[in-house]
């Protein structure tokens, strides 16, 4: 388990549990198990007080964790007859963007992401989940796709923003995002959007342009990391608690502002300590998000996106 700042306490209770048992499996005469259980049950009480209140800094840290499903745990355990497709035709195929053709409970739909990565060589790989492009290229022939045919489109967003490279930049990024932000807009199909863990800046909104908005309990989404909020406001990025703060990057101010539409809750724990039943959860939302829009002239669910925007914000200001 990788433990967060905010988490060493816990990890002392349950590393000193794991030493007892270590010790009893070295040594069959010792009985621990007693005294074992009861660190254990003191680390289950300390977790569950962790958890009940989150700071959002603390939050976003949780959205970050390492050990949270990503894009492609979530398309293996929800979907079947994943059809990868790659490519914007025109560059490359950004691997920070994965989509493809897909059946969710048994009906056709076109499925885009952002995949982070688990390991080192995956991370680099995929580029952190920082799409570049080509990778909004690719987004929007998929979205394209899916129109043309009349399938319902689920993304799962996870990126701390689009890539700020200077090849990136020379190949078109705002523009590129801009475009997906736009396609979103125009297809005639259901679009459904999840935050599975980071939700960053147009990075974050290039897919997130939907229908329906769901967040995960723990995930965050904002124009802006706390980091670069505090570099730009503070000109020190050691402030990014206090950013964190102004933000309002939580999914429970996004449900109240009217910028997202359901909290996904998750384990005791987060995400990382019940991933199986954090994905089953995603599951269960996505198919009632997509009940929700069944039978919906495409007129009236682009009408219904659009008003959706245009009305963001109104409700909650107050709060």
């Amino acid at each position: 388990m990788n433990y967060l700042e905010f988490e060493k306490p816990l990890a002392e209770i349950e590393g000193k549990a794991e030493e007892l048992r270590a010790m009893a499996r070295s040594n069959k005469e010792m009985d621990v198990e007693k005294e074992a259980a009861g660190l254990d049950a003191k680390a289950a009480t300390l977790l569950r007080d962790l958890y009940k209140g989150l700071t959002p800094w603390q939050k976003c840290q949780v959205a970050r964790h390492p050990d949270r499903p990503h894009c492609k745990d979530y398309i293996h355990a929800l979907f079947t007859d994943y059809t990868p497709l790659a490519g914007d035709r025109n560059f490359a195929d950004d691997h920070a963007v994965m989509g493809g053709l897909a059946r969710f409970n048994d009906a056709p739909v076109m499925v885009i992401g952002h995949e982070k990565g688990h390991d080192t060589k995956t991370r680099i790989e995929h580029n952190f989940g920082m799409a570049r492009p080509e990778g909004y290229r690719k987004a929007v022939r998929l979205m394209d796709m899916a129109h043309r045919f009349g399938l319902p489109l689920v993304t799962l967003v996870d990126t701390p923003g689009a890539y700020p490279g200077k090849g990136a930049e020379e190949r078109g990024q705002s523009e590129a995002i801009a475009r997906s932000t736009q396609k979103c807009l125009e297809i005639g199909v259901p679009l459904i959007a999840v935050v599975i863990g980071e939700g960053g800046s147009g990075g974050a909104v290039a897919f997130a342009t939907a229908n329906r908005i769901a967040m995960l309990e723990h995930s965050v989404y904002s124009v802006i990391s706390p980091e670069g909020c505090a570099s730009i406001l503070w000109k020190d990025a050691e402030k990014m608690r206090e950013a964190a703060e102004a933000l309002r990057l939580t999914a429970q101010d996004l449900q109240k502002l009217g910028v997202i539409d359901r909290v996904i809750a998750e384990p005791v724990g987060g995400a990382q300590r019940g991933p199986a039943a954090t994905i089953a959860a995603v599951g269960k939302a996505i198919e009632t998000m997509l009940a929700e829009l069944s039978g919906k002239a495409p007129d009236a669910l682009i009408k219904d996106r659009r008003q959706k925007f245009i009305n963001m914000g109104s409700k909650g200001l107050a709060a």
